[in-house]
């Protein structure tokens, strides 16, 4: 463990049963153990459903999003993630296909890794090479987090003042950025 003590953003995405339950029971899940991990929970948005992308790759999603502290390092956050996901028999045989459970580590304070030239590379793909390829390192911030109001709109609710490390805006900006018809797709959940 490391000393130092960060705010980790954490986004989540399930649109198939699990071990652990529905979609919603499956986060929920990954939220416990997350917060047992961390030195504490800073808050927890509500869960949203959103039209799976691309469109047509299946079910509706289930999204929400979590902010901590954590004295975990970015790579020993994800090793724990993928844990997590391996828990609710996660596949990774398809790119942006169904999943029981997905967990991506949006931010850790304001990191920039593994270096800016690598971020931006993997922020200017286009939509097709994104589908193609996948990292073999850990990328943060997320490189596509500015574009996807399933990430920032629950992100919105536990960390809106968090400023992005390279493109310098919040969260609440970037959300509010987006189209209206990307941010009216992301509909909350009612408990």
């Amino acid at each position: 463990m490391d000393d130092k003590c960060s705010l980790a953003l954490i986004a989540f995405g399930s649109n198939e049963n699990s071990n652990l339950g529905d979609p919603r029971e499956t986060i929920q899940k990954a939220m416990k153990n997350i917060a047992d991990m961390s030195v504490s929970v800073k808050k927890v948005s509500q869960s949203f459903t959103t039209p799976a992308f691309p469109v047509g790759a299946g079910p509706d999603y289930v999204n929400a999003a979590m902010a901590v502290k954590t004295n975990l390092s970015a790579t020993k956050l994800l090793s724990k993630f993928h844990e997590i996901e391996a828990l609710a028999m996660r596949k990774r045989d398809q790119r942006w296909g169904q999943r029981t459970l997905d967990i991506d580590l949006i931010a850790l304070d304001s990191q920039v890794l593994p270096d800016l030239s690598t971020y931006q590379e993997w922020r200017n793909l286009d939509v097709q090479t994104q589908q193609e390829r996948a990292p073999r390192e850990l990328i943060l911030p997320h490189p596509r987090v500015q574009d996807r109001a399933f990430v920032l709109v629950p992100l919105c609710e536990v960390a809106p003042d968090w400023t992005h490390p390279v493109l310098g805006r919040t969260v609440r900006e970037m959300r509010d950025a987006l189209p209206a018809s990307d941010l009216a797709a992301v509909v909350p959940i009612p408990d």
